[in-house]
């Protein structure tokens, strides 16, 4: 049984590895840029195995994470640093079965057992009961951390996905606070508030995504968020612009001129500059099949009837399943 990945993507980020157990045989010193050759030189070092797992981890390749972490713990299993990037890996692995996330648990504890004051670990097993709902356990461990280190920003970020989890919105928005107070470059934070903020239809949304925008100027997947809440509240001006900055930054994402077609055609209902923006969105992105279905809808909105069905037709040609394109073009038949 795989389990879904909900709101746990803010803690991949949060738990990363301590060099406290590194070898002091090896002064090998691995960076991002050689990380590949040098494992390629020392096949079987432990802090550079270690390192190159998290190097991957952090950039979501968890094949490549996966690998290291099983031959480091293949070499050493009882090695601290090795557990908790094993244990990170098996936990956060978007393909992870309830048997990983169990077995994660064990690592987890395992490493407790040796070092009952690591927090890292602490939170990694809360995350572990986070993730199969056993919240009562799961802050068990994340009180125990903070009493350890009562600004450890790992423990709210958990709590508030906790509180988030469980529909405790007020909870939840105060934990994610009070992570942002202990690391006010914790970007994903600010994102969750704009994401519970939005959902609401509460403007206040805008301030903490713009402050996501601005830790992180240059990543485009911040900006969508905040040109999309632009959107949805109605300040189609802010959200163009914005979608046209992300468009300069990242000439390939077919969202930013999808959705800025999506407003010329369902909010301000210029059917033409609508189409144009479809098209582009196509031209980047031909699989797009919402992008397809749009473009129909403009076509049907214009009267060329033969136009929307081959629009349609491309759409269901991509996906079968597409019931919006599927009951337009029998409705135009």
């Amino acid at each position: 049984m795989k389990m879904s990945l909900y709101f746990f993507t803010l803690l991949v980020c949060a738990i990363g590895l301590s060099s406290s157990c590194e070898s002091k045989k090896e002064t090998v010193k691995p960076e991002p840029g050689n990380i590949d050759t040098l494992l390629m030189k020392h096949p079987d070092s432990l802090p550079i195995l270690i390192r190159h797992g998290q190097f991957y981890f952090d950039k979501r390749n968890f094949e490549k994470a996966s690998e290291s972490a099983t031959k480091a713990f293949r070499l050493d299993s009882n090695n601290v640093e090795v557990r908790m990037l094993y244990a990170l890996v098996l936990n956060n692995s978007p393909t992870r079965t309830i048997a990983d996330v169990l077995r994660s648990q064990r690592h987890y504890d395992f490493i407790i057992k040796k070092e009952p004051r690591n927090t890292a670990a602490l939170i990694g097993i809360a995350s572990t009961y986070s993730m199969l709902r056993e919240f009562d356990k799961s802050f068990q461990y994340i009180n125990e951390a903070l009493r350890i280190d009562k600004k450890y920003r790992d423990a709210y970020i958990l709590k508030g996905t906790n509180y988030r989890e469980m529909n405790n919105m007020p909870l939840a928005k105060s934990s994610y606070e009070t992570a942002t107070q202990q690391d006010p470059s914790f970007y994903e934070a600010y994102i969750a508030l704009g994401d519970m903020y939005l959902s609401e239809n509460n403007p206040i949304a805008i301030q903490y995504y713009t402050t996501a925008t601005q830790i992180v100027p240059d990543d485009v997947g911040v900006l969508y968020k905040l040109a999309f809440a632009y959107q949805t509240l109605n300040r189609f001006d802010e959200a163009a612009q914005t979608y046209r900055d992300m468009f300069q930054k990242d000439e390939t994402f077919a969202m930013s001129l999808f959705q800025q077609g999506y407003m010329k055609h369902i909010n301000l209902n210029e059917i033409d500059s609508a189409m144009i923006f479809y098209k582009q969105a196509l031209v980047i992105e031909p699989r797009f099949v919402e992008a397809w279905h749009n473009l129909g809808l403009c076509y049907e909105s214009k009267g060329d009837k033969a136009q929307a069905l081959q629009s349609y037709s491309r759409a269901l040609k991509l996906n079968p399943n597409f019931e919006k394109s599927r009951l337009a073009a029998e409705a135009l038949r």
